[in-house]
């Protein structure tokens, strides 16, 4: 075109600003980018697949056929082609301890034993230790953690005069594969104080030798704080490099949001710098560690911060409790005696961690301030004691969708379920059970009727209840495609079904880590889906769990994790 002297050049002006304004107005109105060519599997309440998804900024634009997208298509829009792969919503770690599997893998020796780790023996654990020993000063502390007794040739728990084969120059503490027990050598013991005479404390045991009154070295539940108040903290580098490391990791696995099911004021703290270093790159729900002065005040309650708390990278989520052990520690509350007893007793069912009239006051009291609870229960006899503790709460102030949470509910029974779904009480199951320790709960801690029923999928959502399932990181790896397959199959390591009833559908079993996670933490506004308006966390997977053969899920590959629009991890590079 070309300028004519009829057109007076402020007339010109005056057409061509406004044209050019609308052409730009019109190119932000396009997506950033398309994914087209592939699966998505959008986790809607309809389970819609659908062929392809536009997002804008760090939201979901738009989802439905490729022509329906791609006719949004701009200048600018940046087109992914999944070439056949399928994409969908970014999984939850539902509870586990981020960003502890970085500070185990960086600054712990790995004790695990098969398929987790290598050790099978206690020679083997003493010789990872001594490795490691020759790399600290003396005096400098030796940490541990993974060891699993019932794994281990010799079937029982290391003692002091194992670790002082270590080192009787290097204080040392294990902690056992569930985190419920730990180890102290000789040298830690007398730095705590710990000897015959010391008092069995009010929330957990000092094994002892029968003969001698001599402490074993062992530790359960609250009495490890003996020992571990003396170990030494990281500094602020060690943990943001912890964070960083667990970061990463998360997000190989497809995790776009991490639930901590515990955390305090500095780990609030660490969170915040590293997101502002840049180091953390996925959402982080941190329940806040709960009630344990006289005065039963939580963390959270003492800092004025109500669940909730926070924005989309950070916030704060229920209080977190326990009111029982592990299972495999034979510390787990039962309402029926352990399978092979405990050291002889036919009648040990374990033990709770406070009297259940405690635990409700305790309930009550946090529940009326209007915070969500999550409390530990693996046992069902701690888990009658969690339910009556919610009943009470909600009989003293009555609160809507107040979604309180049970963690792990390794034994729920069916009544137990069923009374869940009345209370609007909903539990996040430690499914991996079924295949890491599925064997010895059949054998050793629960026989087989009751093994059967560990982590009763099925029953739950039969009974209505809206779940979740988890790995309790770095309890057992975080693996979200791990889980689902187990969740689908029921198999044991040894290659065993146990509970062929509680299997569930590679669809339910989906939405433990999508839609359901979300809801379960008041997110489902936001996350959980592929739906417009939500944040655009997406996980690019090789094939599609609802299609796959359901033996095959968990071989699927992470290709690529994208958190609020961006890519955080992509295989390969």
């Amino acid at each position: 075109w070309h300028v004519t002297a009829a057109v007076p050049a402020v007339v010109l002006l005056a057409v061509l600003v406004p044209a050019c304004a609308t052409a730009q107005a019109a190119e932000s109105l396009h997506p950033d980018v398309v994914y087209v060519g592939g699966t998505v599997v959008t986790m809607d309440p309809a389970g819609r697949t659908v062929e392809a998804v536009a997002v804008r900024g760090d939201r979901i634009l738009m989802t439905g056929s490729r022509a329906e997208v791609e006719a949004l298509v701009g200048r600018r829009t940046r087109v992914v082609d999944l070439a056949g792969r399928t994409l969908v919503p970014g999984f939850y770690a539902p509870h586990d301890h981020f960003p502890d599997a970085g500070r185990v893998a960086l600054y712990q020796v790995d004790l695990n034993s098969p398929p987790m780790g290598t050790v099978e023996r206690i020679d083997d654990l003493v010789r990872l230790l001594a490795a490691k020993a020759k790399t600290l000063p003396e005096g400098t502390w030796i940490l541990g953690r993974g060891y699993d007794d019932t794994l281990l040739e010799e079937k029982r728990h290391p003692t002091r005069h194992d670790l002082d084969r270590v080192s009787t120059t290097h204080p040392i503490w294990i902690i056992h594969t569930y985190g419920h027990l730990g180890v102290a050598n000789s040298l830690a013991l007398r730095m705590a104080g710990v000897d015959a005479a010391t008092p069995q404390p009010g929330n957990g045991v000092i094994r002892k030798d029968p003969r001698t009154g001599e402490p074993t070295g062992v530790f359960e539940e609250g009495a490890s704080a003996l020992v571990t108040r003396l170990l030494p903290s990281l500094d602020q580098e060690q943990r943001l490099e912890a964070i960083g490391w667990a970061s990463d990791h998360y997000l190989a696995r497809g995790v776009t949001t991490t639930v901590i099911a515990g955390a305090g004021r500095q780990g609030l703290l660490d969170l915040q710098e590293a997101r502002r270093r840049g180091r953390l790159k996925l959402r982080v729900i941190a329940m806040m560690y709960g009630p344990s002065a006289p005065n039963g005040r939580s963390i959270a309650d003492a800092a004025g911060i109500l669940s909730g708390f926070g924005d989309e990278w950070i916030r704060v989520g229920a209080i977190k409790m326990l009111q029982d052990g592990s299972i495999q520690g034979y510390t787990g509350y039962l309402s029926e005696p352990y399978h092979v007893p405990y050291e002889g007793d036919e009648g040990y069912r374990g033990y709770p961690l406070r009297p259940a009239a405690r635990l409700a006051e305790i309930v009550t009291g946090v529940h009326c301030k209007g915070y969500q609870l999550a409390i530990h229960g693996n046992g069902d006899a701690a888990i009658d004691d969690i339910l009556v503790a919610y009943e009470a709460a909600q009989a003293e102030c009555p609160r809507e969708d107040a979604r309180h949470r049970i963690e792990h509910s390794q034994m729920a029974r069916p009544d137990q379920l069923e009374r869940m779904a009345r209370l609007g009480v909903t539990p996040s199951f430690f499914t991996g059970h079924v295949y890491y320790w599925g064997d010895r709960h059949r054998d050793i801690f629960q026989g087989p009727e009751r093994a059967a029923r560990t982590s009763a999928l099925r029953t739950a959502l039969d009974h209505g209840l809206r779940i979740t399932s988890h790995e309790d990181t770095p309890v057992s790896p975080v693996n979200p495609l791990h889980s689902m397959w187990v969740a689908v199959n029921r198999v044991t390591r040894s290659g065993a079904v146990l509970g062929a009833e509680q299997r569930i559908t590679p669809l339910e079993a989906m939405r433990l880590y999508t839609s359901d996670a979300a809801w379960q933490n008041f997110e489902e506004t936001i996350k959980g889906s592929i739906e417009p308006g939500k944040l655009a966390d997406f996980v690019i997977l090789s094939d599609d769990p609802l299609t796959v053969d359901p033996m095959a899920i968990r071989d699927i590959r992470v290709l690529e994790t994208i958190v609020g629009g961006r890519t955080v991890y992509r295989a390969g590079t």
